[in-house]
């Protein structure tokens, strides 16, 4: 095992610390770059601005609910979110973000099991706010983002300037009011949604003791500028993309939206960003493309490749210089790509680091807050979820012959439980205090963690042994003719057997490009038996593809667009 340094982080306490520090230690930088109009510049946003305005709403808020209260928001990324999130987590008492994706009843019903107090929102979200109003006993206070003449909700920008005032006026209530670090501050809803969704109790330990682990692993630099795509309800983008910048004294720049990613990070010229596989995939597929258009380019891309390689171990980087074309497709500046939320193809990782950019995944769950493995920029392994955070003891529980069990975890990082769900929360902590993820694999002699697939997932063969469907998924995935597939096992009653089924959804311009406009399902159907049989040639009996049956629609996803399998 390697043993490299961590870097050295600040200590911090709670959520105040974040932005207590960040003021006193480096004020200059900009804390946020956003549009204040649609289509306008990035206008930046000071430390000390967005310090003020969280003291300022807090200390609004502080007049009328009492210390405890919870605060649900409900809008897109925005600066507003982010002012609302700090406000409610420093001084009120408990954060409750909602996705924005579900139902007006899917939002009632987390907005009355949170007993929330109050409600932020946007007015893109009015209409299912028109639903919800009045429906929730527990609501006091409505407030809207935008100014908008409706006498039902408060103006959030009237409470800035009430709260500023009042502190003008000598008012520290909310400034001074403690901050328990082991007490429920943040209650996130993990599904998408229904009465049995779990709802994850996490206090700001948890938070404060995963953001100073994921940034001695991973350096940051004040001056990086971080790319804001992925959606704010969901801890991986909350922490890792948003306190994880406010903590490091680096700059946010918000994405207006997936059809504004390519314009918008051209104009913002990020250093890093924060991505889901399926996005970075998209980046890749448009490059190879037009690669690929030119026999001369995609020769060109090969050898320069192979030079950059070549002179790397020289100690020469000229990767930026060779490559510069596909650089300034993420705006000329990005120099980390950090993914999660699902597995990455260890090829495509490769690729991007070849080309200059230090590309690393890690591994997360709600309930670890949400980080528990990461590959550092210096010490990495591309078919690897990463190695564990310092300070979190993870494990393999129950190892088979080929050391594969499930993962369990416990450290400060690890959830205080499900909310009013004591059943669940047996279930997931054990009286160890350790947290069964749910996910399997097993830890390498260099203690990386490798995923093998969910628990849950596992198809059992007739003679006991384990069939990961997310092994052969992404076996398949590695098709250009493939889109999306779900592997399952069917019960085949005349063989008295498992049997292996690939339920895919082919990639339609490749399978074009391949067979030609118009082709048969019949056509198509062989085309990916093929691909099946080319994933069989490197599996063992048990776990080669019986059936493949053709999709003709994308899986149906839920708000973390990861696919529904059941």
């Amino acid at each position: 095992m390697k043993n490299i340094p961590l870097y050295e982080v600040t200590h911090i306490t709670n959520l105040r610390d974040i932005i207590k520090t960040r003021v006193r230690e480096f004020p200059g930088n900009p804390v946020f770059l956003h549009k204040e109009v649609k289509g306008g510049p990035y206008v930046p946003v000071s430390t000390e601005q967005y310090d003020h305005d969280i003291d300022s709403l807090g200390t609004a808020l502080f007049t009328r609910v009492k210390k405890g209260s919870r605060v649900a928001i409900l809008a897109e990324t925005r600066y507003e979110w982010y002012v609302s999130y700090l406000a409610a987590t420093n001084g009120i008492g408990c954060v409750v973000p909602i996705d924005k994706e579900l139902h007006p009843e899917e939002i009632t019903n987390c907005l009355e099991r949170a007993v929330t107090d109050v409600l932020i929102f946007s007015k893109t979200k009015l209409d299912a706010i028109n639903e919800v109003y009045g429906k929730i006993p527990s609501i006091k206070y409505y407030i809207c983002m935008d100014d908008i003449d409706d006498d039902r909700f408060l103006s959030f920008h009237k409470l800035l300037k009430e709260g500023e005032e009042l502190m003008s006026s000598g008012n520290r209530d909310y400034l001074d009011t403690p901050i328990d670090p082991d007490e429920m501050t943040i209650l996130l809803f993990t599904s998408g949604t229904t009465a049995k969704s779990k709802a994850v109790m996490l206090c700001q330990k948890n938070i404060c003791k995963n953001l100073e682990a994921m940034f001695s692993m991973l350096y940051i630099y004040r001056d990086d500028v971080f790319f804001s795509v992925l959606p704010l309800h969901h801890t991986y983008e909350c922490t890792c993309g948003f306190l994880g910048q406010v903590y490091r004294g680096s700059t946010v720049a918000i994405c207006e939206g997936l059809r504004y990613i390519t314009s918008n990070i051209k104009e913002a010229k990020p250093t890093c960003v924060l991505m889901v596989p399926v996005m970075l995939e998209m980046f890749y597929k448009a490059i190879m493309k037009k690669v690929n258009e030119d026999p001369k380019k995609a020769k060109k891309l090969q050898t320069g490749i192979k030079l950059s390689r070549f002179l790397l171990k020289l100690g020469i980087d000229k990767r930026k210089k060779f490559f510069k074309d596909i650089h300034d497709v993420f705006g000329g500046r990005m120099r980390l790509i950090i993914l999660g939320g699902a597995p990455v193809n260890p090829e495509m990782l490769q690729f991007f680091q070849d080309i200059g950019f230090i590309c690393v995944q890690g591994y997360g769950l709600t309930e670890c807050a949400p980080i528990l493995a990461l590959n550092r920029d210096v010490d990495f392994k591309n078919h690897a979820a990463g190695l564990p955070l310092p300070g979190c003891d993870v494990k393999i529980l129950n190892p088979d012959e080929d050391g594969i069990g499930e993962f369990i975890a416990k450290g400060d990082n690890v959830f205080l439980g499900y909310y009013n769900d004591p059943e669940a929360t047996a279930q997931a902590l054990d009286k160890d205090g350790y947290y069964h993820t749910g996910d399997l694999g097993y830890i390498d002699k260099d203690g990386f963690c490798i995923i093998t697939g969910r628990k849950k997932n596992v198809i059992i063969a007739k003679n006991g042994k384990n069939v990961f469907p997310e092994e052969i998924e992404y076996q398949l995935s590695l098709s250009p003719y493939v889109a999306e597939s779900v592997v399952s096992g069917v019960d085949d009653e005349a063989k008295n057997d498992i049997i292996i089924v690939a339920t895919i959804f082919p990639d339609m311009e490749q399978v074009e490009a391949k067979l030609g406009k118009g082709a048969s399902d019949d056509k198509i159907e062989a085309l990916l038996k093929e691909v099946a049989a080319s994933v069989n040639d490197q599996l063992p009996n048990y776990k080669k593809i019986k059936k493949v049956v053709l999709r003709k629609t994308e899986f149906e996803k839920n708000t973390s667009k990861k696919i529904k399998r059941y």
